[in-house]
Order: C-alpha cells, then sequence, then structure tokens
C-alpha cells in the first residue's frame, strides 16, 4: 500500500511503525474471510481492509476522528485472526491499538459513552472497586432487564456470589514440591481474582506440584489491557511500569525463570510490553526483559512434561481456544495436548479460529454484536456433544458460561484436578461429572 506521511509525521514513532505496516498490506483480502465482524455484518468497513483504509486516512491526512472512524474501528474485536490469515505479515494489532489512541485523543464521544469508557478503564483493573461493583451487578441481575444498555450487560454478566479476596493473591512465596525446577512469577490480575478465584488457586497447585516455585510479588496490579484496548495508552503504561518493577525486583533478587500469565488476554500484553515502552529510555531494556519472560502455563507444563494423572476422570472435552491464545501469542496445540495427556477426549469445534464475542470490554460495549458470536459459538459448541468446556481465558469462560449448555473450565483446573488437585468449581454439585 502507498503511504503519503510527512518527514514531521514520521518523527513519531507510532505513526513511524504505522506507516510501515500500512505499506506491508496488499489488499489481498484474504482477512476478509476470518474477520468475524465482516463475517457477521458483511461490511467492508468492519473488516481488517477497510479498517484499515480507514486508518491510514485518518493518520496520513491528521485530521481528528468522527463517528464513522470510531464506529467501525470500536466494532474490531482485537481477535487478531486476520493476522494468522495475512500472507503479508501485516501486524494489524499494532495498527488499531494506535489508532484507537488517536480516536481517544482527538475524537470528542457522546457523553454517555464517555462516561461508560471511562468507568470501566478506571473500575476492572482495581479489584477491591471491582469486587463491589460485581456484588452490586449480582444484587441487580433479576432486574437487569430493566438497566440501561451497558448496566444491563454488567449485571447479566456479574456472578451470582462474590467471594472475598483469595489468600492466594496476597504478596508471597509458594514453594515447589520436591525439587525445584523453576522460579516464576506469576500475575494475579484484576477481573479474574474477583469473578473465579479458584483459577489462581488451581494454578499455583498445579505448577508447585510440577516442581516450581511461585512468587506473587508485591507491587503487581492489572496488566493494562483493559485501559490499553480503550485508547487510554497514558495508564495503561503506568500499570505496565508497576508491574515491570515489581517483576524487575524478583528478577534482580532471587530470579525468575518465567513471568506466568494464567489469562490470555493479558499474556498478548504483558509479552508485547516491550514494544509497548521501547521509545521509554528508562523502560525499554527492563520491559523487554520482562516481556522475554512472559509464558502462558500451558508453555511451563510443556516445557516441564505434565505428570502422570492420579484419577481416570474420562469426560470429554470441548476445547475453546481464546482468540488471544491461538492468534495472539500462537499457542495452538499445546493446551490440547496437555488436556489429552491429563486423560480427557479433547473436541474440536467448528469455526474454532472466529471469536466467542467477549474480548475485553467489548461484550458490554458492542452487546449485541458480541451476543450473535456467542450463540454461534455456543452452537458449535453444542454440537461436540462434549461433558464440558475448556478455555485459557476468563473472558471467553464468562461470557460462554451459561450460553454453552455446559460448565466452561479454565484449562490449568482441569489439569491440576487430573494430576491431584480438587474437582473445579464450576462442576461442584455434578453427579454426572
Amino acid at each position: 500500500m502507498r503511504t503519503n506521511f510527512s518527514d514531521a509525521q514520521l518523527a513519531d514513532a507510532d505513526t513511524r511503525e504505522s506507516e510501515q505496516i500500512l505499506r506491508n498490506c496488499v489488499h489481498c483480502g484474504f482477512c476478509q474471510a476470518t474477520c468475524p465482524t465482516y463475517t457477521l455484518l458483511g461490511d467492508e468497513l468492519d473488516s481488517p481492509r477497510g479498517r484499515i483504509y480507514l486508518i491510514k486516512d485518518m493518520l496520513e491526512t491528521g485530521r481528528p476522528a468522527g463517528p464513522r472512524e470510531a464506529k467501525h474501528i470500536d466494532r474490531c474485536l482485537s481477535c487478531l485472526s486476520c493476522m494468522t490469515t495475512c500472507p503479508s505479515g501485516v501486524h494489524y494489532g499494532h495498527l488499531v491499538d494506535h489508532a484507537r489512541a488517536w480516536i481517544e485523543q482527538t475524537y470528542k464521544r457522546p457523553r454517555s459513552e464517555r462516561l461508560v469508557r471511562s468507568m470501566l478503564a478506571w473500575l476492572m483493573p482495581r479489584r477491591g472497586a471491582f469486587r463491589l461493583a460485581a456484588r452490586l451487578g449480582g444484587l441487580a441481575r433479576p432486574f437487569a432487564g430493566l438497566l440501561p444498555g451497558p448496566l444491563q450487560t454488567m449485571a447479566r454478566l456479574a456472578p451470582a456470589k462474590v467471594a472475598g479476596p483469595a489468600a492466594v493473591d496476597r504478596p508471597q512465596v509458594f514453594l515447589a514440591k520436591g525439587q525445584r525446577r523453576m522460579r516464576v512469577a506469576m500475575l494475579s490480575g484484576c477481573v479474574q481474582p474477583v469473578l473465579s478465584p479458584e483459577i489462581n488457586a488451581a494454578t499455583i497447585r498445579l505448577l508447585t506440584r510440577h516442581g516450581c516455585e511461585v512468587v506473587v510479588a508485591r507491587g503487581v496490579g492489572c496488566c493494562g489491557a483493559l485501559p490499553h484496548h480503550l485508547g487510554k495508552t497514558d495508564p495503561a503504561l503506568v500499570m505496565a511500569r508497576a508491574n515491570i518493577d515489581a517483576w524487575t525486583r524478583e528478577l534482580d533478587g532471587a530470579g525468575l525463570d518465567a513471568v506466568v500469565v494464567n489469562a490470555s488476554g493479558c499474556g498478548v500484553v504483558v509479552k508485547d510490553y516491550g514494544h509497548m515502552l521501547r521509545e521509554d529510555p528508562a523502560y525499554a531494556a527492563k520491559a523487554a526483559r520482562i516481556a522475554a519472560l512472559a509464558r502462558d502455563p500451558a508453555e511451563i507444563l510443556t516445557e516441564l512434561g505434565l505428570m502422570s494423572p492420579t484419577a481416570q476422570i474420562g469426560l470429554s472435552i470441548a476445547y475453546h481456544p481464546a482468540c488471544s491464545m491461538q492468534h495472539g501469542q500462537k499457542i495452538r496445540d499445546e493446551p490440547k495436548a496437555l488436556l489429552r495427556a491429563a486423560g480427557f477426549e479433547v473436541r474440536e469445534i467448528r469455526d474454532a479460529h472466529l471469536c466467542c464475542g467477549s474480548a475485553g470490554t467489548y461484550n458490554i460495549l458492542q452487546p449485541e454484536i458480541a451476543g450473535q458470536l456467542r450463540e454461534q459459538k455456543a452452537g458449535h459448541i453444542r454440537a461436540t456433544g462434549a461433558d464440558l468446556v475448556a478455555s485459557g481465558n476468563i473472558g471467553c469462560i464468562t461470557h460462554l458460561s451459561g450460553a454453552a449448555g455446559r460448565p466452561v473450565v479454565h484449562t490449568v483446573e482441569l489439569l491440576d484436578w487430573a494430576t491431584g488437585g480438587p474437582k473445579p468449581a464450576a462442576l461442584a454439585g455434578r453427579s454426572t461429572i
């Protein structure tokens, strides 16, 4: 694609990178077939190629974004399926991130949109405030239909009960069982400990059982993904720097072999810290160092080798690969191989490359599209006839629960159960499972 940026524009690092990304695009259209919003809506502007044209015009002219650009960029799930399909190596993820930041800086949204987006960017990364909001949402769930737009969606997604802060999420060290093979830091996260605190507990049991010393470092909070994908770059970078400082202290102290991130959406962002802070002289090297250590639990367990199952569970699983796992981190076969090694029968879901519609705050801000994608995915899951669903991302788990017609469980909970841990909470009280 030909571009026409001025030298002054190219002096900006983000614009310079976006210009190179645009130049890599050859207009082939292969991305159309694997874009969830294009397959659903059939609008060229709701496809990667169409959005690339919008972004090019907006950035190249330097004009402020308008309602048209905001509408179609907002509809992008950032699922990155287009990047898996693209034969030209177009890094659409970085391009759309730049576009979102530009829209945030130059476009004045309607007041209601500004309030909702600011609320989400502030609330969700703060575990205590989000826990309170989730409890209120649970109370309001029976009356969700009476609430306005985003609040209605949030109430429907809220769990019926919200537990208090879990002990495993406090700063501490969990010693390895037997000989120590690795020392790893774990990102506890912000949303996940509120909606499903048992995932972190299962991750710690599973890793320590396999010889990992697990550190929950003091000062670690939200990875920054939630504000980052809302175009709010500055608060996202503040969160990233805090995590980098905390993990660097551990790295320079007792040492770290990896930083484990058990929510795949967060994993994509932590692995991108080096890029996000590449222009910050105080953090560029530290960020790249931490990003290089980031691992999903499936990567760690594949490297260490899963221990022999302690129980023959014999259940069939529909494995739902989160977009952030398969397209963002390029982790595709490892989770399925681990589940099979643990004794589960793994069944493939039709159109597994397409997003379920969760996508961070997308299911709150774009509920109609998210709902259609969820129903498509749920139908494909039901068609497998599997006993339950496994996934590696809290957003997908929350979004699909109740729609899939069977329990949706994090992969680490199933691996923990098969190798000596307790039955996952989502399966409690089910005599047939």
